[in-house]
């Protein structure tokens, strides 16, 4: 008897060093590891918004990637009540989705004011200029994200400088039904997007998705997309991010700033 517990004993005393050492090497990996990975996701961010933007592609190696990125593209973090830029943040460092669960950093939006399902916004947020040689603004690239069907759609939408007309729109992050709503990755529903009017004569969010695809001879047609076959409320989800980062609670003040003075 005296036997078997000592062996029982021994036994949960070897299962206990593993488990320790698996625990400190998992733990060890992990740290390890964070820069590495926090890097990949930088990277990652900046091809999506070089892409959005409609340069570079998806062959470009991570070098190459950041080397263009610091060339082409300016980042700013703005006031989004005011639209002023804010230089006592570094864009560089600066999170915007982590300052968005952060009470002391955002706003909660009540239900009637946050159609795009976001609960909270952030004071600031980053936004990015792609200028040329000159300095002279070729887009300007605005982050945005709203409630689909199953998941919250994180994206960028690219404008040119006349600050109506898109460039492109896509999606880096979502969990949409693969088939359906998940086709907000398809080239073909993208291709939709690039030269559609934001903003109707008056200043106010005008662009729009519409059910079972733009009516021929639409007087609007300048201002809607169709929607995505199959995926209503992914659709509704992105018409709603839209105006919703586009109108007052968003970028507003900052769009009606930069056409003040000249973008």
């Amino acid at each position: 008897m005296s036997s078997n517990k000592e062996s029982t004993a021994r036994t949960l005393a070897v299962a206990l060093v593993v488990s320790l050492v698996a625990a400190v090497f998992v733990a060890g990996s992990a740290v390890y590891l964070k820069p590495v990975q926090e890097q990949n996701r930088q990277i990652d961010k900046q091809r999506s918004i070089l892409a959005i933007a409609g340069i570079g592609d998806a062959a470009l190696s991570a070098g190459e990637v950041r080397a263009l990125f610091e060339r082409r593209i300016e980042a700013q973090v703005i006031d989004l009540t005011t639209g002023e830029i804010d230089t006592s943040r570094d864009p560089a460092t600066f999170d915007a989705l982590k300052a968005a669960r952060d009470p002391a950093t955002s706003v909660a939006l009540p239900g009637d004011k946050d159609i795009a399902l976001i609960k909270r916004r952030e004071q600031f947020a980053t936004v990015y200029r792609l200028e040329n040689d000159d300095g002279q603004l070729e887009a300007l690239i605005l982050p945005v994200r709203g409630y689909g069907l199953w998941s919250t759609l994180y994206g960028f939408l690219a404008i040119a400088p006349d600050l109506n007309t898109v460039i492109g729109l896509g999606f880096y992050q979502h969990g949409e039904t693969p088939g359906l709503g998940g086709e907000v990755d398809n080239p073909k529903w993208k291709a939709h997007w690039p030269g559609k009017t934001l903003f109707d004569d008056a200043g106010h969010p005008a662009i729009r998705i519409v059910k079972g695809g733009v009516p021929p001879g639409s007087p609007d047609a300048a201002h809607q997309v169709d929607a995505l076959a199959g995926a209503t409320l992914t659709s509704k989800g992105v018409d709603h991010l839209l105006a919703f980062w586009l109108g007052e609670q968003g970028f507003g003040p900052y769009l009606d700033k930069l056409r003040r003075d000249g973008a």
